[in-house]
């Protein structure tokens, strides 16, 4: 068996391994995130200078040829991140008359123009005076004063819409403008005005909006000078330690814009460490010029890359091996944060997906991480660090037997008919990737399915098997992922035979004639497209890792996506991927994790040359003894 894919993948993969031992690649996302920055640098009053010509470089790169910008590669022309793209492009100082802009407002008015933007977007042209507040929903601070047992109080949010929206309470409370500096009136489509003041929708919820716009005019407000405050305050205890809010840019744009509305001037500690946060989460390249990334992915991309490399046979007593465990375990949270008002009396043991976001360890990493540790280092080394995040997993379990990523019963779908929610995810519930995950980590420490936590996770996802018998995908896209994980935990565990067959069945039956797999984001909006789209490497390797686990090494499907992974790893070791294949909100916010394409495949080759799954001997009850 000729090593030389998997040798050439792990060469590559070592060389970028971090001298503290962590791993990362890029998180691509739309350019909204781009264009964002540069709105909110006008807002605060900084220059754009220092960025002016990447971050205009950046966003024309990804303009497509009929003008338009998309949510994500090979999609279809998305009004609301035109718009943002084309006023970040005045912004930066293009002509107005140049042929890119005026390809993108002819976009811009095709679709409907401003009047049928997102509520995001209709927020950023808020507050330039660009769009009228009165045709903003309304989101009133007061909402602070809720516990948690009353509906829309805070915590019924998922913790990055509860970091979104806590600021943006502020901010629409205060219906600032500030200058622009440049015209965008041409956006509005003739004949539209009218419908500028108007909030979208109907029912009872429309009427409620309608009844709080009558108090936001109200010179009488009792209390809400005091909900700005504890607001405030909220959002300063949340500031993590790179200065950001969440890991993540909604909530720390959005924070950083409330807290200049209520007095903090760019100067006020809070807000240069927040300002300074942002350039970290920069990337500059000729190739690309000058971006924001939506957040960071440092643990997520590490603990990956423990288990490609152990897959590909690199010993736990391998210098880089050792410098990615102990800087894991480093990274492990003890603290408290927002997952405690659901779950409390227990100590934290989880991890974050970023660098700094301490305040709201996940459950879906935690998981990866304690299989890394297991897998990749030495048990006495990681005993109890892994006993800790079980304890904290096991107890973050939801109500109806299942995982969520950051909460448990985060169930409130109720937040769905408010006006404002038109966009992303608001609630976190239990999903099938993240409860996946969790039960193969606790086949690894020992479980079986007379285990209380495992029964209810695999009640579940019994439960949640399509007829066809794929799973859905939350975080990854999307139900070749969610059938991937689901897979990779029935294996682990042992049993669970018919649930395996389906889901083997449903992936053969979605293997492309080139021999890859591959499923369009659109699948979040049409399910009919589920396991549908051009192959893709990652994706790719998620049927083939499926089929492996399953024992299907020598299955004719199995062999032909590895052909396909082979035939398309390119000199320096690596695999090109352009398509989108993880997600951030299904229906409206997609990455392409730029590790995913070299991981997994990697993951897949090496597991063919070893003709076993990864480790086997090691999902057993001595993995602690």
């Amino acid at each position: 068996m000729n090593r030389g894919g998997v040798d050439a993948a792990v060469q590559w993969l070592l060389e970028r391994q971090d001298a503290a031992g962590w791993w990362f690649g890029e998180l691509e996302t739309n350019v909204t995130m781009t264009a964002e920055h540069v709105l909110l640098l006008r807002f605060l009053g900084v220059s754009v200078d220092s960025i002016r010509e990447g971050a205009a470089d950046h966003i024309l790169r990804n303009q497509r040829e009929d003008g338009s910008w998309a949510l994500y590669y090979d999609a279809a022309a998305d009004l609301s991140t035109t718009i943002e793209a084309y006023a970040a492009l005045k912004v930066l100082g293009l002509d107005p008359s140049a042929e890119p802009m005026q390809r993108a407002l002819r976009v811009i008015l095709r679709l409907g123009g401003a009047a049928r933007a997102r509520v995001f977007t209709k927020i950023w042209l808020a507050l330039f005076g660009k769009y009228p507040w009165d045709g903003i929903p309304t989101m009133p601070p007061e909402m602070v004063f809720l516990p948690p047992q009353i509906p829309f109080n805070l915590y019924d949010y998922a913790c990055w819409a509860r970091g979104t929206v806590a600021p943006l309470a502020v901010v629409i409370s205060r219906r600032p403008t500030r200058n622009l500096g440049v015209p965008l009136g041409e956006i509005v489509l003739d004949g539209t005005e009218a419908d500028l003041n108007r909030v979208p929708g109907s029912g009872f919820f429309w009427w409620l909006d309608q009844l709080l716009k009558l108090y936001e005019h109200s010179p009488l407000k009792p209390g809400r000078q005091i909900a700005r405050n504890r607001l405030k305050a909220w959002i300063v205890d949340r500031q993590e330690a790179d200065g950001g809010w969440g890991g993540i840019q909604p909530p720390w744009v959005y924070s950083l814009i409330a807290l200049n509305l209520e007095g903090m001037s760019i100067e006020h500690p809070v807000m240069r460490k927040g300002l300074a946060g942002l350039d970290g989460f920069s990337l500059s390249d000729s190739g690309n010029g000058w971006r924001l990334q939506a957040c960071m992915s440092p643990v997520w991309d590490t603990a990956w890359a423990i288990l490609a490399l152990r897959a590909a046979g690199v010993e736990r007593s391998h210098p880089a091996m050792a410098k990615s465990v102990r800087w894991l375990l480093d990274e492990q949270i003890s603290g408290g944060g927002d997952w405690q008002i659901r779950c409390k009396d227990v100590e934290c043991g989880g991890w974050a997906f970023e660098f700094h976001n301490d305040i709201y360890p996940d459950i879906d990493d935690t998981a990866l991480v304690v299989l890394a540790l297991l897998r990749g280092g030495e048990r006495d080394t990681v005993r109890d660090a892994v006993e800790r995040a079980r304890k904290w997993v096991v107890a973050m379990r939801s109500s109806n037997g299942a995982w969520a990523a950051f909460d448990r019963d985060n169930y409130r779908e109720l937040l769905y008919r408010l006006p404002f929610a038109d966009f992303g995810a608001f609630i976190d519930p239990p999903t099938e990737d993240v409860t996946a995950h969790v039960l193969e980590m606790l086949a690894a420490l020992g479980s079986n399915a007379n285990d209380p936590a495992v029964r209810s996770g695999l009640e579940y996802l019994r439960s949640t098997q399509k007829p066809g018998g794929n799973w859905f995908g939350r975080w990854g896209c999307n139900h070749v992922y969610g059938t991937w994980c689901v897979i990779s935990a029935l294996t682990a565990l042992g049993g669970e035979d018919e649930m395996v067959r389906r889901g083997i069945g449903w992936l053969l039956e979605r293997q492309n004639r080139d021999g890859g797999w591959g499923e369009t984001c659109h699948s979040y909006v049409d399910e009919s497209f589920a396991g549908v789209g051009v192959s893709t490497p990652s994706q790719t390797a998620w049927a083939v890792l499926s089929m492996q686990a399953a024992g299907m090494h020598a299955h004719e499907s199995c062999r032909r996506g590895l052909a396909y992974l082979r035939e398309r790893q390119d000199g320096d070791g690596t695999w090109p991927e352009p398509y989108y294949t993880g997600t951030g909100f299904p229906r409206d916010f997609y990455i392409n994790y730029h590790l995913y394409r070299h991981l997994f495949p990697l993951m897949a080759l090496a597991n063919d040359e070893a003709r076993t799954l990864v480790i086997p001997s090691e999902r057993n009850a001595s993995a602690l003894s």
